[in-house]
């Protein structure tokens, strides 16, 4: 099958592509076949792009995606309130019909803004049953997910090799459990596991912390061996100099989330000490209880707030539209695949609508996607080729149904709880 995306605004990500004012996409078999500024494709058919711009699809390396239901439950919230409400209060009502539904509808949130691809970070993980209707939702969304298991317990060896036993090569990563959380032993022990079963690890970090380990966490992993550059560090807020050195020398990524970072209080985003150590960073989104669910505000508060922070600036829109894409991409270690609109990558593409006022008229693209972007823009989403949002309108997917019983499933988790979801609760931070 032959798809042949013309006369759009291509803005590539790929420094040797470019950007082409008004260019053509050419889709074979649900990959890029030739990208130009006049593409010769016969027969194939065509997707008019006139009035948009083309770029590829975002990748969200970090979402907690289960908790959809309480969208905005959260606003005032710092970490500790959440960690306590979310955690300590919500999770235990939590049923397996009731993390398909967060994860399904979350899912579905994050393409229709432009997501093509994003890691799901689950840690809804109290028993098997839950994993299984996370890992269930993922295979129904139409995107890229890659289920990244933040399992619990003492021995989480049967659980991650039966799990494993079900995902492909790139569709799973492991969520360690420390080291700020649990043990160095136990650090180690999860290290060894997802390197025997060929998986990348995701771990969450803050520096200024005062949990168990103590504020070098990143130290006492290289020295048991574990850093590489299959693990991905979640915020790393608050590290020391030495540490961010000792992440950059092992080829580590990391996943910052500005909003996150900024309103819970784990401190400034690392934008620019990651850059001055070489290590360049992707971006997520978190947690929707407490922020929203786009790439496009996401990038937004990372420009803004690294930019104020340092006098002149430095930091470029194309340089934080890489983070969205071909980083985030790297960090899941699907560079490869997808990221950029490259010849010979799968064809995960977002036609914005240029023509829409609140960008009119469209100068420099990549300063409209990061300064002025949002979802209302988002046209179009192709995953692999395959349409899943056209003429702003999702693709298959029975939304008023599926917004019904997530209601079901908030009102009925909130009552378990004992809790209000209008804004009143203020969890007691511990």
């Amino acid at each position: 099958m032959r798809t042949l995306v013309r006369g759009g605004m291509v803005v590539s990500v790929d420094p040797e592509v470019g950007d082409l004012p008004r260019g053509d996409v050419l889709i074979e078999d649900g990959r890029i076949a030739a990208v130009g500024a006049t593409v010769d494709a016969a027969g194939a058919e065509v997707v008019d792009a006139t009035g948009k711009i083309v770029m590829p699809g975002f990748v969200d390396t970090h979402r907690h995606t289960w908790q959809t239901a309480f969208r905005g439950i959260g606003a005032d919230w710092t970490f500790d309130q959440y960690r306590v409400a979310v955690h300590g209060t919500l999770k235990p009502h939590y049923r397996p019909e009731d993390v398909y539904l967060g994860n399904l509808l979350g899912r579905i949130e994050a393409l229709s803004s432009g997501v093509t691809t994003m890691l799901d970070w689950f840690h809804c993980s109290d028993r098997p049953e839950n994993a299984d209707a996370a890992i269930q939702a993922l295979r129904e969304a139409p995107g890229r997910s890659v289920f990244c298991y933040g399992a619990i317990g003492p021995d989480i060896t049967p659980e991650i090799t039966r799990v494993r036993a079900q995902l492909s090569d790139d569709g799973m990563a492991l969520g360690l459990r420390g080291p700020q959380l649990s043990t160095m032993d136990d650090t180690a022990a999860d290290v060894a596991l997802a390197r025997e079963l060929g998986l990348r690890v995701s771990v969450h970090v803050h520096g200024a912390t005062g949990w168990p380990s103590g504020r070098r966490p990143v130290a006492g992993m290289r020295d048991r061996g574990l850093l590489d550059d299959r693990t991905t560090f979640v915020h790393a807020n608050g590290l020391s100099d030495d540490q961010v050195a000792m992440l950059a020398d092992a080829g580590c990524s990391v996943s910052i989330s500005p909003d996150v970072e900024l309103k819970m209080g784990l401190g400034w985003p690392e934008t620019g000490r990651m850059l001055a150590a070489g290590i360049h960073p992707s971006l997520s989104i978190d947690d929707c209880p407490s922020v929203g669910g786009d790439m496009f505000s996401t990038m937004r508060t990372a420009f803004s707030v690294q930019r104020g922070l340092v006098t002149g600036g430095g930091l470029t829109a194309r340089d934080v539209l890489g983070f969205a894409t071909v980083e985030g991409a790297r960090a899941c270690g699907l560079d490869a695949r997808t990221g950029s609109i490259t010849v010979g990558k799968d064809a995960d593409l977002v036609l914005l609508d240029a023509e829409d006022p609140s960008i009119f008229p469209v100068g420099n693209p990549v300063g409209s996607i990061v300064a002025a972007g949002h979802p209302g823009l988002v046209d179009s989403v192709f995953v692999a080729g395959k349409a899943v949002k056209r003429g702003g309108r999702l693709l298959g997917v029975d939304l008023p149904a599926l917004r019904a019983r997530l209601l079901e499933s908030r009102e009925r988790i909130a009552a378990a709880a004992g809790i209000p979801i209008g804004g009143s609760w203020v969890p007691e931070a511990r």
